[in-house]
């Protein structure tokens, strides 16, 4: 194995994320709402890519930011603050980053977005791919060159997919189901998807095109098929306070790719997954709110519930003795990007 080379791989859209929280109700046209809370951060992809650094995993993501101060201060994040390896990605000049309003309230949200499509597509960023251990994909109606170059090379694919607007939900698409590892959606997606009636099923017919076949299921937990081992894992949710549910998926995928690269179990793989993601829902944002190793621990060493012990005890042996420093959950209002970190010192201008 070349310790060298990335752990996970990552491209597409990075957005810069405003997420309100403390609403008393869903806004109304023409009514004004204060709330109770707020943060910002870099979204979108960025999701993935902090949620993976923070476990420790050698990230390298392939985006695209504007020249302007949201790409700035996403920039600065990504490869000051969190280390992810920016050398796939570009400065265009005259684009303005993508932003995204976000307003939670109770478990779901809202999104509000304005943005243009990128200069670049994924297979410009990804032309040859590097020989990462694995890449974290959303796999689109198009299928991207570059993810069947990736998984040609040795490449581990995880996929996810997002809600189709058209409510047609193509069947073609698990045609690329081939080119992957393991899979991911929620109960909603693989249900359309496979033409199924329930979670289980959906499950099960998506273990017969993939590998490793996962299902989330919000606040029911989720459960997964791994054909590999013959292992087959239901676990539930973890009882928490919603702030903001944005980017739980993404730091779900992120720590089931981490539990993967350790070798763990397939339950323990979706205990640790689905531990992170209702750990990332109790702050703000999806990049900024991921625990990492440093958020576990904590939790563990506060865990008093002798069930929850019991079921985590596994833990004892997974977190590293060093978990890292403390996490930098979403500020209320973004800093001015650091004047040591700029597009050249961490991606190609162009």
């Amino acid at each position: 194995m070349d310790d060298d080379r990335p752990d996970v791989l990552l491209t597409g859209l990075l957005f810069y994320d405003l997420v309100l929280t403390g609403l008393g109700k869903p806004p109304t046209p023409g009514e004004e709402i204060w709330t109770r809370g707020m943060g910002c951060g870099p979204g979108g992809i960025a999701n993935l890519a902090v949620a993976a650094a923070r476990f420790g995993l050698r990230t390298s993501l392939a985006t695209v930011f504007g020249d302007d101060f949201y790409g700035a201060y996403c920039r600065d994040v990504l490869c000051g603050q969190e280390g992810v390896d920016l050398s796939l990605s570009r400065t265009a000049d005259g684009w303005p980053t993508p932003v995204t309003v976000c307003v939670a309230h109770g478990h779901d949200r809202a999104l509000i977005t304005h943005g243009q499509e990128p200069p670049h597509s994924q297979d410009d960023l990804v032309r040859d791919p590097p020989r990462a251990r694995t890449a974290l994909v959303h796999l689109e109606a198009r299928p991207r060159d570059w993810l069947a170059k990736a998984a040609a090379n040795g490449t581990r694919v995880y996929a996810d997919v997002g809600w189709d607007p058209t409510q047609q939900w193509s069947t073609a698409l698990l045609e690329q189901l081939a080119l992957c590892h393991a899979f991911l959606p929620n109960e909603a997606e693989a249900m359309a998807y496979t033409r199924t009636e329930s979670a289980v099923a959906a499950l099960f017919t998506l273990s017969e095109l993939v590998p490793v076949a996962v299902v989330t299921r919000g606040g029911e937990g989720a459960m997964a098929v791994d054909q590999i081992t013959g292992e087959y894992a239901e676990v539930p949710a973890l009882d928490v306070d919603v702030l903001d549910a944005t980017g739980a998926g993404d730091v779900f995928g992120a720590a089931f790719v981490t539990a993967s690269l350790g070798g763990w179990p397939l339950a323990q793989r979706l205990r640790f997954a689905v531990l992170a993601a209702g750990l990332s829902v109790r702050h703000h944002g999806g990049a900024p709110a991921a625990p990492g190793w440093y958020g576990v621990d904590r939790w563990w060493r506060s865990l008093t519930d002798p069930e929850l012990k019991r079921a985590y005890g596994f833990l004892t042996d997974r977190i590293p003795a060093d978990a890292g420093p403390p996490v930098r959950y979403a500020p209320v209002t973004p800093p001015a990007p650091h004047t040591s970190v700029g597009p050249r010192a961490c991606e190609r201008r162009h």
